[in-house]
């Protein structure tokens, strides 16, 4: 099941707590579809077109922790570790961490406050070899703006070092990736540590702006730099050239690392932010998406 968020120019489709169900997304503001009311352009597509393949994402999918996982290396097989907005994972053996991994589930208490155009999520903390967090996340409707803001509060004995991205699964109006896209970041770009040539021959850039050189048959990945010193007020934005329609990701805190992801039927910019928490103490940041059409 869904639920709606609505303000007349943005109409947002969020899953509701638990239908997920899988221990890599955050349960909490789990967003399957945007649109946007007039011209009815439209953004989220699912992370896998083919049945039971993937991790089960669609959307704007929020995920901590993705290659390091709290308290998972000082946690013996059979104890349990946390993944923010899930619950307790229990770890399985002396294996790394996997975010694609099935793990054993305990999940978190989590309340929720519906209005026309906006939700808070309440995630109540259990205790776990001394980690301990409650998060409140809140999505809001700004015209055309979504926001989404986070605030953890450490409730126990250890700091908590918590990695956090949006994995944006994004497909404007359904159309397949190729030269129709353009994608562009503040700065100069470069392409760093794609996974293999084939991403490095798929992918232009020039400038700011990266292109497809056609449509790709498999999936692609690297990393973006270059955008580290540029003073801009946006981490990317990415445009759907016959239409005009444009997804933009900007935020409050200094991205930690930028890296691209894909197939050929979906796009997803990732911003990662590095959040540090001592006990007894909080910190908050915020992400927010502005979708347009010319």
């Amino acid at each position: 099941m869904t639920r709606i968020l609505s303000n007349g120019v943005l109409t947002v489709e969020i899953a509701d707590v638990g239908a997920y169900g899988g221990t890599r997304f955050d349960w909490t503001g789990f967003i399957t579809g945007v649109k946007l009311d007039e011209g009815g352009h439209t953004f989220c597509v699912p992370e896998s077109l083919v049945p039971g393949q993937g991790t089960g994402g669609i959307g704007l999918c929020n995920e901590f922790g993705i290659s390091r996982a709290i308290g998972y290396e000082d946690a013996a097989p059979g104890e349990w570790f946390p993944k923010p907005g899930i619950g307790l994972l229990q770890k399985q053996s002396d294996e790394p961490y996997s975010f694609v991994g099935e793990y054993p589930l305990k999940p978190f208490p989590i309340t929720e406050e519906w209005s026309e155009d906006s939700v808070t999520y309440t995630v109540q903390p259990l205790e776990c070899r001394g980690y301990s967090m409650r998060l409140v996340k809140t999505l809001k409707l700004e015209d055309n703006r979504l926001d989404i803001s986070y605030r953890i509060e450490n409730t126990g004995t250890e700091p908590l070092r918590i990695e956090e991205y949006i994995h944006n699964f994004v497909g404007i109006d359904g159309a397949l990736v190729g030269t129709d896209y353009e994608l562009r970041l503040p700065g100069t770009l470069r392409i760093v540590a794609p996974e293999s040539a084939y991403t490095e021959n798929l992918l232009s850039i020039d400038g700011n702006s990266l292109t497809w050189a056609g449509e790709p048959d498999r999936q692609f990945y690297c990393r973006l730099e270059g955008w580290e010193q540029a003073e801009a007020d946006y981490y990317w934005e990415l445009i759907h050239k016959p239409t005009g329609a444009c997804i933009r990701e900007s935020g409050d805190f200094a991205a930690e690392r930028i890296a691209l992801w894909g197939d050929k039927h979906v796009i997803s910019p990732e911003v990662f932010a590095d959040i540090t928490i001592l006990p007894r103490h909080s910190k908050g940041w915020s992400r927010s998406y502005l979708f347009s059409a010319s």
